[in-house]
């Protein structure tokens, strides 16, 4: 099994060095830029609409075929890194993005475009998996939380940078080139990253054939069904009215699921090698992170997406405008993200329900700002602030709780799981509060859209309170 490498970066007392923190900014660098990914292009959307004729359909499948591309294979991703190698792993589906991107830069027209985000989805799910394994494998003690700190703070901001950096690109209009340049930026970056991956990544140990676990193709194909009937429905419902197959296709995902999990206890208790491990399940605080972190990239996720319905449609702004509107919510959940550990350790357990419960009253205070049609004023960014703040809490500490307590010959496994899971809460809340909005928006103007983003902010700090709720539940038990 392609588990470990010959020269650590961080020593067992914590310490780093020059190379540890370079192998650490760069597979940071290309998480931020692979997230940034499923958000940038929602700002670009109108603009790739008007100069590609995209039909409605077309333009959601531009958006999210490069979501469910990468929920769908972000497990597989996780095991062929365990297999073939994490570095490995991790240059060929960068290399994959890269070149993805570029072609995407170049499409022609939708179909084109659509077929190039799969496949940019797909080089993601190939390279992110490998991150967490990376950094649980070649940093130990203080530095690994650090580092998983560092990761937590960039796996969520990227959603609101996303927003910013699509912003700032399309209002540009570089070269003329319109919205392209939100995909073209991405080849020098994965380039630089390539070059530097190479250098500065640590070489992979031959696998020994005889202890490397064997691939689990039926759960593999288990799983692509079962998270394929969840997404699609999901991204394409709203648009088509929530058609008869769209409930069907949910109704099934949740019977695939079920049988893959059976076949995945099955396999376990047979002495096989499951594609999740169920141990990685059994993990302390797993199953409540799994649970926290679904919550919050839910409300993550729709409150981006229906803020950005509301200032986009409803108060005609800009895109630059648009997207630099959310920069509070991503500047802070970052810093707290970065800073939470060193907060007194008295703290430290009511950090994630009090990051839920702050949650819960900024989107209130968002939309009791914006409820009157105005754009808010001062008053709106301090509630932004108020949500990247209790959504940092909320997010950071559950996910670096749960992978600090995980072997390091399960990271592939923890890794593409609460990836995994990261991609579906950010679908479902999108789904969920997006059709919210939608279905509450009934007549155009700034008044009818604050209507219905008061209505979304509502059930936005309801979620959050259930989050803050669940997780103590849990602990008490």
């Amino acid at each position: 099994m392609t588990t470990t490498t010959s020269r650590p970066v961080l020593s067992k007392a914590g310490g780093t060095d020059n190379r540890s923190g370079l192998l650490l900014g760069v597979v940071l660098a290309a998480q931020f830029m692979a997230l940034l990914d499923v958000f940038i292009v929602n700002v670009a959307a109108p603009t790739i609409r008007t100069e590609l004729a995209a039909s409605g359909a077309g333009l959601q499948l531009i958006v999210a075929g490069y979501t469910i591309a990468y929920a769908v294979l972000l497990i597989t991703g996780a095991r062929l890194g365990d297999r073939i190698g994490h570095r490995r792993m991790y240059l060929v589906g960068l290399a994959l993005f890269t070149a993805a991107s570029l072609a995407c830069g170049l499409a022609a027209e939708t179909g084109q475009l659509i077929a190039f985000r799969v496949v940019q989805g797909a080089g993601s799910a190939l390279m992110i998996p490998q991150v967490l394994s990376l950094i649980q494998r070649n940093f130990t003690g203080e530095g690994r939380l650090r580092a998983l700190g560092a990761y937590a703070a960039v796996l969520a901001t990227g959603a609101a940078a996303g927003q910013v950096a699509g912003g700032i690109l399309v209002s540009a209009d570089l070269f003329g080139a319109s919205w392209r340049p939100v995909f073209l930026v991405n080849v020098p970056i994965g380039l630089v990253l390539l070059v530097l991956g190479v250098r500065v990544l640590p070489r992979d140990e031959r696998a020994d054939a005889g202890r490397a676990r064997p691939l689990d193709l039926p759960g593999l194909v288990l799983l692509a069904v079962s998270v394929s009937l969840l997404t699609v429905p999901l991204v394409l419902g709203q648009e088509q009215d929530w058609p008869l197959w769209s409930w069907l296709s949910l109704a099934a995902s949740v019977a695939v699921f079920a049988v893959f999990f059976a076949h995945e206890s099955r396999l376990a208790g047979r002495g096989g090698a499951p594609l999740v491990a169920p141990r990685v399940l059994r993990s302390p605080g797993m199953g409540r992170a799994v649970l926290r972190i679904a919550v919050a990239m839910a409300v993550n996720a729709g409150f981006l997406f229906t803020l950005t319905l509301h200032v986009q449609g409803g108060l005609g702004f800009s895109a630059l405008r648009a997207g630099l509107t959310f920069a509070p919510t991503a500047v802070v959940f970052g810093a707290v993200g970065l800073t939470w550990r060193r907060w007194p350790a008295s703290w430290q357990r009511f950090l994630v329900p009090g990051g839920f419960a702050l949650t819960a009253a900024g989107t209130l205070a968002v939309g009791w700002v914006l409820g009157d049609g105005s754009t808010g004023g001062a008053g709106l960014y301090v509630a932004f602030a108020a949500v990247g703040a209790g959504l940092s809490l909320a997010f950071s500490p559950a996910l670096t709780g749960a992978l600090a307590t995980v072997r390091p010959e399960d990271a592939a496994d923890a890794s593409g799981l609460l990836a995994t899971v990261t991609q579906l809460g950010q679908l479902v809340g999108v789904a969920t509060f997006g059709t919210l909005f939608l279905n509450r928006l009934d007549a155009p103007g700034p008044h009818a859209s604050a209507d219905a983003l008061w209505i979304c902010a509502l059930a936005l700090c309801f979620a959050s309170i259930l989050g803050a709720i669940g997780g103590l539940v849990r602990r008490r038990r």
